[in-house]
Parts: structure tokens; sequence; C-alpha cells
């Protein structure tokens, strides 16, 4: 082991001799790990990569300091350099520790942030000794939900806390941009300006660095990019995968048709594969958080988990990048937008179909199902109009109950009744800032 060179590294990713960078607050996330710091559980921080979660970390590190914590405290190591590759892995979270607390010789309690930790084998093993055997705080971050699979459920069951990072909601964007709205009456007032930015997030997503990127050019080409590091490293090379061709297949075409019900056997069909490869490859798509997907709903949970899925792309930049006449996917990217806004808020989401076929976007189910939520671009045409409402009618009949009717949409928003039925039209806006 060269201690030097461990040390090297650990130096340039590290604040003990230099300052924190600047970073943009993400508000919500940031007092979530606060709060379930308190625990004295093990923080594990996942999502798709280019997320956020580093910088997260990075705030959080401020946070500390600013409660007082010394930054020689805190030791931060990113599993993503590669100049970790040459050292032992066995051997290696060990090894860090041991460098770091003989160099920096920390005094008290320590804060060990392990960024990317997936990138290094058994490490469960290591952070639960950690755990057991220390008093120091905990953190790890993952851009695969594999991280909290079997065998890292079963190392660290009741002792870790868990929090999801998505890529930047629509009122995220609007901070990253120095837009800030908190009422309706501000959301008028800016009614244009909020448009021309809705219409940029929903083509190029909300990833943090392509936000802050002016050049829509070279907005493309870094989605286009993350598309590429996902594939090779989370998927590729985690599983070990020969058949790139076929994966880079099923992934150009959920994506480009998010939103959509597809069932294992016709993806089989279509690319001719066999069932169980085309199930493992969109289990390695869902696992690294480029594909997400709802079931659709039934009060028996064998048919629920026999029915085919409705996938979705973790950021309509995604989708767009691979995707032709993107101007035609308003409606996909404008129901995409919204089930990843659900998903941020912890919503429990499924689809549902009437025995008359008639497709409700989203059934939310609390115990009870709560809402029925459709998504329509625009309601101007009285046909789409029509359909959209009877949908409403028709599953509320079949699920008996009274359940909340939305439909969300581009268009203003009103309370209408239709067949005897409440139904708020909401605009897309005013649920995304939720005013």
């Amino acid at each position: 082991m060269n201690k030097d060179k461990i040390f090297e590294i650990l130096s340039d990713w590290n604040f003990w001799f230099k300052p924190l960078p600047e970073t943009h607050v993400r508000k919500s996330y940031e007092e979530e790990i606060a709060k379930k710091s308190l625990a004295g559980e093990v923080i594990v921080i996942k999502g798709v990569r280019r997320s956020g979660k580093s910088t997260l970390l990075i705030n959080e590190i401020k946070r500390l300091i600013e409660k007082g914590t010394n930054v020689k405290n805190i030791l931060f190591v990113n599993f993503e350099d590669q100049r970790f590759r040459m050292f032992d892995e066995q051997t290696l979270l060990e090894d860090v520790k041991n460098v770091y607390l003989e160099y920096m010789k920390p005094v008290g309690d320590i804060f060990i942030m392990l960024d990317e930790v997936q990138n290094v084998r058994a490490w469960e093993q290591w952070v639960l000794k950690e755990y057991e055997l220390s008093n120091n705080s905990l953190y790890v971050t993952g851009s695969n939900s594999h991280l909290l699979g079997a065998e890292f459920g079963t190392a660290l069951s009741g002792r870790y806390l868990d929090i999801e990072v998505f890529p930047l909601s629509f009122k995220e964007y609007l901070d990253f941009n120095d837009i800030h709205i908190n009422t309706k009456a501000e959301l008028i007032h800016n009614k244009m300006t909020l448009k021309q930015h809705f219409n940029s997030y929903m083509e190029y997503g909300g990833f943090p660095k392509t936000v802050l990127l002016e050049d829509e050019a070279l907005k493309k080409d870094t989605v286009k990019s993350y598309y590429d590091s996902i594939l090779l490293k989370d998927i590729v090379a985690r599983y070990k995968l020969k058949n790139y061709q076929v994966l880079n297949e099923l992934a150009l075409f959920l994506l480009s048709n998010n939103a959509s019900i597809n069932a294992y056997n016709k993806l089989k069909n279509n690319f001719s594969s066999s069932f169980d490869t085309i199930r493992d490859y969109v289990e390695y798509l869902t696992n690294s958080y480029m594909i997400l997907s709802i079931p659709k709903f039934d009060y028996s949970l064998k048919k629920q988990i026999a029915n085919p899925k409705k996938f979705y792309a973790i950021d309509t930049g995604f989708s767009n990048a691979v995707s032709f006449n993107v101007s035609k996917k308003i409606g996909a990217n404008l129901e995409n937008i919204i089930f990843l806004e659900l998903r941020r808020r912890g919503k429990e989401i499924y689809y549902y179909k009437t025995d008359k076929g008639l497709e409700v976007d989203f059934l939310i189910e609390n115990e009870n199902i709560t809402e029925l939520i459709q998504v329509s671009a625009t309601l101007e045409n009285k046909e789409t109009y029509k359909r959209e409402l009877r949908v409403f009618n028709e599953a509320q009949k079949e699920l008996r109950g009274k359940s909340r009717a939305i439909l969300i949409t581009l268009d203003d928003s009103e309370l209408i009744e239709y067949g005897g039925s409440e139904v708020e039209i909401i605009n897309v806006l005013e649920f995304l800032l939720q005013l």
C-alpha cells in the first residue's frame, strides 16, 4: 500500500486545505438528509448518475461545518476516481480510513462519506463493521437501486435510512435560474417567462449540469454522454454483458416510447431475444434508474405482477436525446414529467385500464384509492375533452369509489362537473409549483 498516493487522492477530493466550492441549494433533499442523520443510522443517497448526489454530500459538509464540526473530521471519498483501481479492492476501504486517520489525526467522532460506493466489492460488509464498532457517522451514495438489493438489505437491515434523488424538479429548475415563484399572482405575472422555461425544461430535462448550460447543442451532447456512461459503466461493466447491441436498442426503444405500456413478450418479439434476456435487461435499466416503471392496478397482487408495466424515462432530456420528432412527443413528455413529480412526492403510483379499455394515466393509492390523474397537453379538441373526462366516470364506477379526479394540462385551470362528478382541471405549472 502506497500511503502517500492514497492521501494524495483523498486530499484532491476533500476540503482540508482548500475552500468548499460554490453549490446550488436543494432544500428538500438537504433537510431530509439533516433530519435522517439525527437517527444515527447509515444514510444512503441513491439515484441516477449525475443527478446531484455528490453535491448533496458537499452541502452536508457545509452544514456540518456551520454547526461547528472541524473539517478535518470529515472524510469524503469519491470511488469514481480511477486512481483507486491501483489498490487492493479487498482492503481499500480500511486502507483509506487508516491513511486518513494517520495523516489528518482527527480528534473525536468522524463523518465518513463514500461516494458511488457500488464501485467497491463487498463494501456493505465494511460499512456494517464500521457501523457496529464505531460512533462515526456514515453516508454512502450509489447510482444503482441494487445498492439496496438483497445483499445490502440483509447486511444492513434496520441500520440505514435511504433518500432517493432525482434530476431537478421544475421548481428546482427555476431556483437554479434564480426564479422564485411563491404565489399564484407571481405565476400569472410571469406566465410567459415560465412557459418558455417549461418548454426548455421539457425538452432538455433537469440534470443539474445541463440546466446551467446555455448552448442547446451542448445540452444535448451532455445528456447523450450521460446515457453512454450509464449503459457502459452501470450496466455493461457491472453485469459483464456481452450483447451491448440488444441492450442499447432496448434502452433507445423504451426511452423514445416513454409513457407507454410494454409487456416482456412484446419486447422479446421486437428484439428477437429470449424472454429471460429482455426481463434481465429491463431490470438492469431500472436498477440504473435510466428507466422507471409502474404496474397496472389490480386488487389481486398476482395479476398486478403479471400485467404489463408502463415505462418512463428518468428525465425527458434522455427521452428527447434519442427520439425523432420531439415536437410530437409533448403529451408523452408532459406525462413523464408528472410521473416524476408524483414519485418525488412519495406517491404510490399505478396505471389503470377500465373494462372498456380506457386508460387512467395514474391511480394513486394510500390504503384506499385517493386520486385518479389524467394528463393531456390540451383539451381544445372536443373529442379529446370528452375522452379524457369519460375515463373518470368509467374508472370510478369500476373502482366503486369517489376518488379525487384531476386532469393536468397546459390549458388554464378550472373546476368542472362531468357526469355527476367533480373534475379538477389543473394547469401543469400550478401543479408542479404546488400553487
